[in-house]
């Protein structure tokens, strides 16, 4: 077994054992009504948490105040690092929120770096705000908007929507605003056995008897009496919370959500009795050919690839079934469940007298009125979906930037080749890596990004998780894709703003006539490893756990001063001032021996299916200039270029094409300028003869 194969299968048997080992945590004990005064003013009893979702009546004697619950009991609410968050939300009778208070969340930026009050300050404007018009949250705040808390802006906007989506939950099973004609209920639940699931019409049944065989299919052979089952077929929408958490349970239908993409829809098909309906040749073929979804003149084919096998049905009271399928239709076969359609079964059967006789049974399905009576309010987009729509103007910027660093990239040799130009771009890339992407957009890229992925991957990946920031996701898909043709210099000598504040302050001390000093180079590259030491140690805490492991990642100073702007707390601030005055003499210095963000990076890039940084055979033997100047130390004695360290800073690409800096260049130069000189005397030499 290779390392590759065998690290893939220890990822996965911890994957699954960290799935078997979970279990639901215990529900939260409310608070009493002295210690929600703050919320519900007045309350003199909260009775026990009661229906779907659960929440807690507040009253004031006996008048109703509102309802009183978790958002994590409600809908699940998760943070920004794809853990639990949890606040503690109060209703008014009227449909406003009452109060909130935050209870538990993991989110990084907010565990370090923010503090309570600043916390207490952003979830307080909430109170007296209608869940009927949500208010958005925006940087600075605005009219009717929730001012977001400085520099935790997509936190800001997740615990918006902890409060807000939990809120329009309860208030919709409480029929707060009002029933809207046409909304679905798919929230609502009731435990329900399976015969009172067929009797209400939410499963739909068809049975195929011998009798009803043999008048369809009078010339077909079956051989069966005539109350024998020759097929008896059930079929259920799952989406609906009391459909699909009865049959599947509460695990599994919190699986079948988190899984179903945004606009597809997950259908029951189950059946037993002698025919089956899924045959076998979809093992072939790909397609359930005896089956199909008709809703009006729209035919749907039920493929392999919408199929997922069910061992079992959780619900109480469910006959044994010989076939169980679960199907997600794609949301383009635009199933809507709420008008009427259908299953249709091709029962295919030999004919006396040989050949085959064939016939079509349909099992018409229609949601019943229930789910259409419960008070709804519109169900809002996903969240990514709204924060990208809102941050569309900066993510049109920064495709920008991505595409202009692209053809820096792509034409590198022509851009080197002219010095003046090279500079003035290069630096002006930097002032604005720094000033737009880092300061104003807070595109900061972080070891935590990685160690959340990983931590992601073992504890149940979701891309709703990463597609939250859409700044980051673009950085990091433009990032991963560059390091396969660059390596990982792209982010580390362009796109970094605590790098491009680096090398700008380094600039500006060689300007001021500071003094660098040049590790020697055996010294330095016993220096390298500590920034590997970091990035593995931050590895293997974050196996145990994320939340051990963000303290450790302040190894790291970007959040004090590039997202939070030096406004935090002393140690931090000097500790970042401290690695800045160490980049004043040794240039870049957090970069070449501390950055495990980059030790994380180069650990891939080494894999760069392209070599872009040209060399000479007499660089590293007649000649050191490059490996001299070199901002970062990148280039070895010998001439060779380290891609782990390099940062693509083209610095050394300038110089390979400078005729009067390369000692092999000016060599060329000089015997090109020599043999010139030459001619000329050559062409001269009659007119400047002495005459006879």
């Amino acid at each position: 077994m290779s390392v590759v194969a065998a690290w893939r299968r220890s990822v996965a048997v911890l994957f699954a054992a960290l799935t078997l080992l979970a279990q639901p945590l215990p529900a939260r004990e409310l608070p009493g009504p002295d210690e929600i005064a703050d919320i519900f003013p007045g309350a003199t009893r909260i009775e026990p948490p009661s229906g779907e979702p659960p929440a807690a009546r507040v009253l004031s004697g006996e008048r109703l105040l509102g309802w009183l619950f978790y958002s994590h009991e409600t809908v699940r609410s998760t943070g920004f690092s794809g853990r639990p968050l949890d606040v503690l939300v109060g209703l008014s009778a009227d449909g406003t929120i009452a109060g909130a208070r935050l209870v538990e969340h993991h989110e990084p930026i907010l565990a370090i770096g923010i503090d309570e009050a600043r916390l207490a300050a952003f979830i307080a404007q909430f109170k007296g705000r209608s869940i009927a018009e949500p208010p958005r949250v925006v940087a600075g705040g605005g009219p009717g908007a929730i001012d977001a808390i400085s520099g935790a802006t997509i936190s800001s906007i997740v615990l918006d929507d902890a409060i807000l989506r939990s809120a329009r939950a309860v208030a919709r099973s409480r029929g707060l605003l009002g029933a809207k004609a046409g909304a679905l209920d798919l929230e609502s639940f009731a435990p329900l056995d399976w015969s009172a699931l067929v009797a209400e019409g939410s499963i739909a049944q068809l049975r195929i008897d011998g009798a009803t065989l043999q008048r369809r299919m009078p010339e077909a052979e079956s051989g069966l009496p005539p109350d024998g089952t020759f097929a008896e077929l059930y079929l259920a929408p799952l989406a609906p919370a009391r459909i699909g958490r009865n049959l599947l349970g509460d695990r599994e239908y919190a699986r079948l959500v988190a899984e179903t993409p945004e606009g597809a829809t997950p259908i029951l098909v189950a059946g037993r009795g002698l025919y089956s309906f899924k045959g076998t040749s979809f093992a072939r073929t790909g397609v359930f050919d005896r089956v199909q979804i008709v809703q009006g003149a729209r035919s749907i084919a039920l493929g392999a690839a919408e199929h997922r096998r069910l061992d079992r049905l959780a619900v109480a009271g469910a006959p044994e079934l010989r076939e169980l399928a679960l199907f997600t239709l794609p949301p383009e076969a635009a199933l809507d469940i709420a008008d009427d359609w259908r299953l249709e079964l091709l029962v295919a059967m030999p004919r006396r007298g040989g050949g085959e006789s064939t016939a079509v049974f349909s099992l018409p399905y229609r949601l019943p009125g229930l789910y259409r009576s419960a008070a709804a309010l519109p169900e809002p987009a996903s969240l990514w979906t709204e924060v990208w729509k809102e941050r569309s103007p900066r993510i049109a910027l920064l495709a920008l930037l991505l595409v202009t660093l692209a053809a820096i990239l792509v034409f590198q040799d022509w851009i080197v080749k002219r010095p003046g130009f090279y500079t003035r771009l290069r630096t002006g890339f930097l002032v604005v890596t720094l000033l737009w992407l880092g300061c104003w957009a807070g595109a900061q890229l972080s070891v935590m990004n990685v160690l959340t992925f990983v931590n992601a991957l073992l504890t149940g990946f979701r891309w709703d998780f990463f597609l939250l920031d859409p700044m980051l996701f673009i950085l990091w898909s433009f990032v991963a894709l560059a390091m396969l043709f660059w390596g990982r210099g792209v982010f580390c000598g362009w796109l970094c703003p605590f790098g491009a504040l680096q090398d700008l302050i380094a600039r500006a001390a060689k300007r001021l006539g500071l003094r660098q000093i040049r590790l020697p180079f055996l010294l330095h590259e016993r220096l390298w490893p500590l920034k590997y030491i970091a990035f593995v140690g931050l590895l293997a805490i974050t196996l145990g756990s994320l939340e051990a492991a963000q303290p450790w990642s302040e190894i790291e100073p970007f959040k004090t001063t590039i997202v939070l702007k030096f406004a935090r707390a002393w140690p931090f601030v000097l500790y970042a001032v401290v690695l800045l005055a160490a980049g004043l003499f040794i240039e870049r210095f957090f970069c070449r021996y501390l950055c495990p963000l980059g030790a994380a990076l180069a650990l891939p890039a080494r894999q760069r299916l392209f070599e872009w940084l040209k060399r000479k055979r007499q660089c590293g033997t007649e000649c050191q200039i490059c490996a001299a100047q070199c901002p970062v130390q990148a280039i070895h004695p010998t001439g060779q270029i380290n891609p782990s360290e390099c940062i693509h800073c083209l610095g050394c690409q300038k110089l390979y094409y400078d005729d009067t800096t390369c000692p092999p260049l000016i060599e060329r130069r000089k015997r090109r300028e020599a043999r010139r000189a030459r001619t000329v005397a050559v062409i001269d030499a009659p007119r400047n003869a002495p005459s006879l």
